[in-house]
C-alpha cells in the first residue's frame, strides 16, 4: 500500500464499459432522469426507515472539501414535530408571499400553482432537513461548504427519483426555525428542506420544460 505525503492510498477499481455501453447508460440515466419531477402534493404512505438511511447515506457519499463532509442530514418522522416545522414554515411563507417577495418573483412562481400554505410538511412520511457545517464539531476548518452541501444534496434528490419516491427542495426564508427545532449546534446552519413520500393518487405537476442541451451547455 503506497503512502502519500504519509497517508496510505488504496487501489482505485474502476467500472469497465465499452464505448457502445458508455453511450448507452448515459442516454438510459438521462432519460430516468428527465422524468423526475418536483411533486408537492404528498401520500402518507409510511417508508421504511431503512429507505431513508440509504438515501442519506448515498448522499453522504458526495465529494467534498479536503474530505471534510461538511454536512448533517436531520431525518424527520415524528408527527408532532413535522408539524412544529410546518407552523414555523407557513409563518415565514406567509410573509414572504404577502410583501417580502417582489412582484416579478410571485409572476415567475405563478406558473409552478405554489403559496404560503405547506401542507406536504404534515403528509410526507419523511422530512430531510440538511444542515451545512461551517466547522467541525472539534471547530476544525471546512472548506468549500456551500458547494459541498450543495453537490450532496444532488446526490440525495437522485438517490430519492432512484427509489421510486418524491421529493420537492423547500427553502422558507429565512429558515433558522430549524436549527431551533431540531436543536443544532451553532456550527450548523439549515441549507435545505426536502419532504420525502410517495405521490398522492392522480398527482398533476406544471406543463413546465427544461431547456434543451444547446440553452444550457456550450462545447469549445
Amino acid at each position: 500500500m503506497p503512502l502519500i505525503n504519509g497517508f496510505p492510498f488504496i487501489p482505485y477499481n474502476p467500472l469497465s464499459f465499452s464505448e457502445h455501453e458508455s453511450v448507452q447508460n448515459v442516454a438510459d440515466f438521462y432519460a430516468f432522469m428527465d422524468k423526475r419531477r418536483s411533486v408537492r402534493h404528498f401520500s402518507d404512505k409510511n417508508i421504511p426507515r431503512e429507505v431513508i438511511e440509504n438515501l442519506i447515506l448515498t448522499a453522504a457519499s458526495a465529494p467534498s472539501g479536503a474530505h471534510k463532509q461538511p454536512w448533517t442530514f436531520c431525518a424527520v418522522s415524528d408527527p408532532s414535530v413535522k408539524s412544529q416545522i410546518r407552523a414555523a414554515a407557513e409563518k415565514e411563507e406567509y410573509e414572504s408571499y404577502n410583501g417580502r417577495m417582489t412582484e416579478q418573483w410571485l409572476k415567475d412562481l405563478a406558473p409552478l400553482g405554489t403559496d404560503w400554505e405547506k401542507p406536504f410538511l404534515d403528509i410526507a412520511p419523511w422530512l430531510i432537513v440538511v444542515f451545512a457545517q461551517s466547522r467541525g464539531a472539534a471547530n476544525e476548518k471546512h472548506y468549500y461548504v456551500q458547494e459541498s452541501v450543495g453537490i450532496a444534496c444532488g446526490f440525495l434528490i437522485a438517490a430519492i427519483h432512484q427509489a421510486g419516491l418524491v421529493t420537492l427542495t423547500h427553502t422558507p426564508s429565512p429558515m433558522n426555525f430549524l436549527k431551533s427545532i431540531l436543536k443544532r449546534p451553532d456550527n450548523e446552519r439549515p441549507f435545505l428542506l426536502l419532504p420525502v413520500g410517495y405521490p398522492q393518487n392522480d398527482v398533476f405537476v406544471p406543463d413546465i420544460h427544461r431547456k434543451t442541451l444547446e440553452e444550457v451547455a456550450v462545447f469549445i
